[in-house]
């Protein structure tokens, strides 16, 4: 396989980057706001918002497992007074760009020790594109 110098000068990038530091967990995600973000108020007196973020996925991964998949529904986490006052204002079909980085959270449930994988948002910016679209 043959890359072309564009896709060859944007590994490059990629790995001269990557060499620099041990490891890069930077997530950035575009996609449509699933219902109303929720604010929760955690034991520790932590406020944290929820949200849930559609992602389409592009057609050949759609495609790959017979269409039964064409997006996927993340859970965002927003820790920071000014995000989540930005996330605050959002409302179900909004289209936002979110920039941030993978976290597992771990808690206790009634059948033992439970985990999620969600992002964790550092940036949060509402898209400038129609808010009316189909939904996947």
């Amino acid at each position: 396989m043959t890359a072309s110098p564009a896709s060859s000068a944007g590994a490059a990038a990629v790995d001269d980057a990557s060499a620099q530091r041990p490891g890069v967990n930077e997530v950035t995600l575009r996609g449509r706001v699933s219902g109303s973000p929720t604010a929760k108020q955690l034991p520790s007196g932590d406020v944290v918002l929820l949200m849930r973020l559609v992602v389409p996925r592009p057609p050949a991964a759609a495609q790959r497992n017979g269409g039964r998949n064409q997006v996927d529904t993340i859970d965002v986490a927003v820790w920071t007074p000014a995000q989540r006052r930005k996330a605050l204002r959002l409302t179900d079909g909004d289209v936002v760009h979110v920039r941030g980085a993978l976290r597992r959270r771990f808690w206790r449930s009634p059948g033992g020790l439970a985990s999620r994988y969600e992002v964790e948002a550092d940036l949060i910016e509402r898209a400038a594109t129609p808010r009316h679209h189909p939904r996947g």
